[in-house]
């Protein structure tokens, strides 16, 4: 699935060519893509919208129109396309939106689970969402009360899109790995100190992620190059970067995840 990076260089990839147009007509192919509303309520009420901004919050992308949001979820195999001139629809093309300058923003999702809300309130979807780890919001003391107010887990819980959003398997195996911390490790048992350490962490890893463009890790995400810098994710057997010692991968919350057992000692 997507995780903040790869939505990232999406929005970003999309924005130039998306703002400023206004959508003439929707195709919607699969109808289950729309979370809200109603086929016929999507397709009167986006006509005709001009689209004001282009942005992201946790792993949604956040279209702002003249009336309404776009919200749009790629979940596990979601993509976005651009396309010029009169278009032939695809297999997998889920929802087709029509643009000035004769061109199209093609939704397209293999797998089917990605979905899409148009709404005048779009905290309706995003409001249960937790801090952006780049933002300001993600301050030392906020996290450290914020572990200590919960005693889960620490892979889970950062997984958890309620305490924070945008974070993946990749990333939050990634950002462990380099704040040495077990992702078995119990959240109210973080120091202060190593608190610090991860916040630091998640930054890094985020950062990095959308300065390669996000990591292309089969067919359904393409164009990134972070999977080339993967310090202990999918490395299993594959020596630490850190100290040698072999990655580990065991199951946490029914996902893969890989560690060092050196570095990252309970």
């Amino acid at each position: 699935m997507p995780e903040l990076p790869e939505v990232e260089t999406i929005t970003r990839k999309l924005r130039p060519e998306l703002v400023d147009k206004t959508i003439i007509e929707a195709d919607l192919r699969w109808p289950r893509t729309l979370a809200f509303p109603s086929a016929r309520k999507f397709k009167e009420q986006i006509k005709g919208q001009k689209i004001l901004r282009v942005g992201r919050r946790a792993k949604y992308l956040d279209i702002s129109l003249s009336q309404f949001n776009l919200l749009i979820h790629l979940r596990m195999s979601g993509d976005l396309f651009i396309k010029e001139g009169k278009i032939k629809p695809e297999k997998h093309d889920r929802l087709i939106l029509k643009l000035s300058g004769d061109r199209s923003l093609v939704f397209n999702d293999t797998r089917k689970f990605g979905r899409v809300w148009l709404t005048a309130d779009p905290e309706s979807v995003l409001g249960k969402l937790g801090p952006e780890p780049l933002s300001r919001n993600f301050t030392l003391q906020w996290l450290y009360v914020a572990l200590h107010n919960r005693s889960r887990q620490l892979k889970p819980l950062l997984l958890d899109q309620t305490f924070l959003a945008g974070l993946g398997n990749i990333y939050t195996d990634e950002a462990l790995h380099i704040a040495k911390l077990h992702p078995l490790a119990v959240s109210d048992s973080i120091t202060a100190k190593r608190a610090r350490v991860l916040q630091d962490a998640v930054r890094k890893v985020l950062k990095e992620g959308i300065r390669r463009n996000g990591a292309s890790i089969d067919w359904v995400y393409r164009g990134g190059e972070f999977q080339n810098h993967f310090r202990v994710y999918d490395r299993k057997g594959k020596p630490c970067p850190a100290c040698g010692t072999k990655i580990e991968r065991i199951i946490v919350g029914q996902r893969s995840t890989y560690y060092c057992p050196k570095c990252q000692m309970r």
